[in-house]
């Protein structure tokens, strides 16, 4: 995909980029706005919200609260974003033998590739585990994802890889024509590469500057919890190891501060991934949602990537434009959130 972050069209003159250029962070003399603690009182005067309907906030919130969600599947081969190959053994193979001579590796170049195999039992393709028996086999490589289209280069290393699992196991080997994969390869590329958006929004300082702490604190507020990334919070999914609805972001060198009371920031960005996230979790409420509550609780404007005020028309006007992309990608059968949708948007 040549270019991975495609904008959504709003009316009005506000677009909103896929990816927000963050620029130099704005160092301010005065001392940045700190952390209350428990006993402290927050300021008497903050700014309204630009959303005034509370029970988005409230929904968000509801939303936030329920995290024990269920388990992630595991992941499945999917003939309309790999490519998959069938190895036929002579007879059926057990799961610990299978298992003792998979490839170290699950990429050929940038693509991943999955092995799976047709549990004699079960009669159904599943990961191979020990204590199972398998009667076929078959190994994907993903065809597309946010490096670009499966190249000839990366599908040779996958034939490869392949025909030494099928030698080691005793399977004959079936092989999809590389210029096919290829061209399919590119025609999945150009659709997601059309289809790929990334909602962001910032949050700028109206006047004091922000100190870390004082940004964390307001967002743990909102069900924001630390990412693994310095300089970034997110709201976790409802499935387990699903990505974060939503991702709040800063400066990393100033999250990285001894104390993060005196690190400072005058602005964050606030964004959420479109086709990594399942509509249930309703990714655009909690967006607005959560803009409105920071904005109040850090005297922010809510601005997009030019600087220009997002108000509520130019989120009713967002919301039509993501309904519409929405469809799009179901209707190829890449429903956003959705198992296939996750892996070729990454």
């Amino acid at each position: 995909m040549s270019d991975l972050t495609v904008g959504l069209a709003i009316v009005g003159g506000v677009v909103l980029a896929g990816v927000v250029a963050h620029g130099a962070w704005q160092a301010r003399k005065a001392g940045p706005r700190r952390a209350t603690s428990a006993g402290e009182a927050a300021p008497a005067e903050q700014m309204e919200p630009v959303l005034t309907d509370p029970a988005l906030h409230d929904a968000a919130r509801d939303d936030a609260a329920q995290r024990a969600g269920p388990r992630r599947t595991p992941l499945r081969l999917d003939a309309l974003i790999d490519a998959i190959a069938s190895l036929e053994p002579e007879a059926p193979l057990a799961g610990e033998f299978v298992l003792s001579h998979l490839p170290h590796t699950r990429r050929a170049g940038s693509k991943p590739f999955l092995i799976e195999g047709l549990g004699a039992e079960s009669g159904e393709w599943e990961t191979i585990a020990a204590g199972a028996r398998y009667g076929q086999l078959q190994a994907g490589v993903q065809m597309a994802n946010r490096t670009g289209a499966l190249n000839e280069i990366e599908y040779s290393e996958f034939v490869q890889i392949v025909q030494t699992l099928a030698d080691a196991v005793g399977a004959m080997a079936e092989l999809p024509d590389m210029l096919d994969v290829v061209a399919r390869a590119r025609e999945l590329d150009g659709f997601a590469g059309a289809h790929d958006a990334q909602l962001a929004l910032r949050l700028q300082a109206q006047g004091a500057a922000w100190s870390v702490g004082f940004v964390q604190q307001h967002a743990a507020r909102s069900g924001f919890v630390s990412g693994l990334v310095p300089g970034r919070m997110v709201l976790p999914a409802a499935e387990e190891g699903a990505p974060p609805v939503l991702v709040l972001g800063y400066d990393a060198q100033a999250a990285l501060a001894d104390d993060p009371n005196l690190a400072s920031v005058r602005d964050v960005t606030l964004s959420f991934d479109v086709a990594q996230t399942d509509p249930a979790q309703q990714p655009l409420l909690a967006w607005q949602a959560s803009a409105q509550a920071l904005a109040k609780g850090l005297e922010a404007s809510i601005v997009d990537d030019q600087g220009r005020p997002l108000t509520e028309p130019g989120f009713a006007s967002i919301t039509v434009e993501l309904d519409r992309l929405y469809a799009a990608l179901a209707a190829h059968g890449l429903a956003a959130g959705s198992a296939a949708a996750r892996r070729l948007f990454s």
